[in-house]
């Protein structure tokens, strides 16, 4: 069978059109699908310690300050909560020069030294105000469990303490522990509760 050269012309041009349509498919749809089931976040603290989880009008809904109720805050661990990849590492905003010899410095901006990880199916972590460069690299994979940095107090942060949120696609959400919620949600005044971390070697 002979084929012209419009034919051509035109099956080349159908061809075009499918691909385009296939790979707008593909970077199209995956941001439509509904988020997976909620990990099993664990506290990101050291295993069999108790902290206080804290807000205050104005900290935005279910946002958390986590504070230990024993020891000091400087330096502590920070852990992951879940398993997942690191797509952020680094500094949010600016530092400041709040530190453990200063710890009345001038404030910095944002969340100082900061990590967000990817934990598969839209859910995300947040931890701000670390003390020091991450522990981690965007593009690392992390365990739950595994240390990301140290309580700090960079950014624009009163004390030094952990900063934590959890998001759901690109909402926050009331934090979960260990499979229960941790009880903080809005703003409107401040209180504290306390939780003590299971996020404990396997």
């Amino acid at each position: 069978m002979k084929i012209t050269g419009g034919r051509v012309v035109w099956a080349a041009v159908i061809t075009c059109v499918l691909g385009v349509a296939v790979a707008g498919a593909v970077i199209v749809v995956p941001p439509l699908l509904p988020p997976g089931p909620r990990p099993l976040f664990q506290l990101p603290v050291a295993c069999g310690e108790t902290w206080k989880l804290g807000t205050y009008p104005g900290h935005d809904d279910f946002d958390v300050d986590l504070f230990p109720t024993q020891g000091e805050a400087w330096g502590r661990p920070v852990l992951a909560s879940y398993a997942g990849e690191v797509v952020a590492a680094g500094i949010n905003g600016t530092l400041g020069a709040r530190t453990p010899d200063n710890p009345t410095g001038p404030h910095g901006r944002g969340g100082g030294y900061w990590v967000k990880i990817d934990h598969g199916g839209k859910w995300q972590t947040q931890y701000l105000h670390m003390i020091e460069p991450p522990m981690v690299a965007k593009g690392d994979h992390v365990e739950r469990g595994q240390q990301i940095g140290r309580v700090g107090s960079t950014g624009d942060s009163g004390a030094p303490h952990l900063h934590y949120e959890q998001r759901r696609g690109r909402q926050k959400v009331e934090t979960w522990f260990d499979g229960h919620p941790s009880g903080i949600t809005t703003d409107d005044h401040e209180y504290t509760l306390t939780n003590t971390s299971n996020n404990c070697p396997d």
